[in-house]
C-alpha cells in the first residue's frame, strides 16, 4: 500500500513539472492515475496561461494582450509602457524564436531575463511610486528591457539608473536600448552602470522605487537606507537552491519600514561577483 501510495505521488510530481512527461515514458500502461496526474495540475493554473504555452504570443502586442487577459496587466500607464518597448529587442539571437513566450530567457554569464509575467507583476506592485519625474533604481539590469520600461513611465522629468556587477551586461543592456528606445539613453531617461548592487547607489539617493532583479540572501540594509521615506522596494529574497520569497518593502513617512511577502518564487542567483561584497 505505501508504495503504491508514493508512486501516485510521483507521478502526481512528474505531472505538476511537466505533464506531458507521462505521455512520453516508454512501454508504460495508461491508467486512471495517470489520467489524474495530469489533471491535476492545471488547477492551479488560468486557463489563459495554460493556453499561451500552447499558443505562445508572436508579438509584443500579443504579449500585452496575453498579460492583460490573466490579470498581470492593469495599470493604463504600465500597460503602455509594455507596448512601447520591445521584448524582441533585449534577448540573444539564437531565442528569436521564442522571444514573446511568457518564461525567463538566458542572456550570459549565467543571468537571465525574467519571464514577462514577473516583469509585470513586479511593476504593477511598484505603480504607485512610478510616475512622471520619480526616481528608479534598478539592481541587476541585465539585458536593459525593465530598465527601459520604467524609463516609459517616469518619463523625460524621471531618472532610471540601472545598475550590474557585470560590464558584460552592462554593455549589453545599452546596445538593446540603443536598438529599440535609443531616446532614453540620448535624453539621460536610462543610465546603466557597474556597481555593486547590494550597496546601491548612495550618491544618487533617496529613490522613489527600487527593483531588484537577482535573489538576495538578505535583504540589503544599504538598499533600505537608499529608499525615499514613502518610497518602494520589491526584491527577491532567500539562498540558491532553497526557499525564495518575493518582497515588497515600504518606507513609511515617518521613516518605519514594513515588508510583505508577496509569493514565493525561483529567481536567477547573483553573479558569483555579486558575492564579493
Amino acid at each position: 500500500y505505501q508504495r503504491r501510495v508514493r508512486g501516485q505521488f510521483d507521478m502526481f510530481r512528474t505531472g505538476f513539472k511537466n505533464p506531458f512527461s507521462i505521455l512520453t515514458k516508454s512501454r508504460s500502461r495508461f491508467t486512471t492515475h495517470h489520467i489524474i496526474a495530469l489533471l491535476i495540475p492545471l488547477q492551479f493554473f488560468p486557463m489563459g496561461t495554460i493556453a499561451s504555452w500552447l499558443r505562445p504570443p508572436t508579438s509584443q502586442q500579443g504579449l500585452v494582450q496575453h498579460l492583460q487577459e490573466n490579470g498581470l496587466l492593469k495599470t493604463q500607464a504600465v500597460i503602455k509602457a509594455f507596448q512601447e518597448v520591445d521584448r524582441m529587442n533585449y534577448i540573444p539571437q539564437e531565442e528569436k524564436d521564442v522571444a514573446y513566450r511568457d518564461t525567463p530567457l538566458y542572456l550570459a554569464h549565467g543571468q537571465t531575463i525574467s519571464a514577462p509575467h514577473m516583469h509585470a507583476m513586479c511593476l504593477e506592485l511598484l505603480h504607485h511610486r512610478l510616475f512622471p519625474g520619480s526616481k528608479v533604481l534598478d539592481v541587476g539590469s541585465g539585458s536593459g528591457y525593465l530598465s527601459a520600461v520604467m524609463g516609459k513611465i517616469v518619463g523625460p522629468t524621471g531618472k532610471v539608473i540601472g545598475i550590474d556587477v557585470i560590464q558584460e551586461l552592462i554593455d549589453l543592456g545599452i546596445k538593446n536600448i540603443k536598438k529599440d528606445n535609443p531616446q532614453l539613453l540620448e535624453d539621460h531617461i536610462v543610465e546603466l552602470k557597474v556597481g555593486d548592487g547590494w550597496k546601491g547607489l548612495s550618491s544618487e539617493s533617496p529613490f522613489d522605487a527600487i527593483h531588484v532583479g537577482a535573489a538576495a540572501e538578505s535583504i540589503p540594509d544599504a538598499l533600505v537606507d537608499q529608499l525615499k521615506c514613502g518610497g518602494r522596494m520589491i526584491i527577491p529574497t532567500g539562498p540558491s537552491g532553497g526557499e525564495q520569497y518575493l518582497m515588497q518593502i515600504d518606507k513609511k513617512e515617518d521613516g518605519s519600514i514594513s515588508k510583505k511577502v508577496i509569493t514565493c518564487l525561483l529567481y536567477t542567483s547573483p553573479s558569483p561577483r555579486d558575492r564579493q561584497k
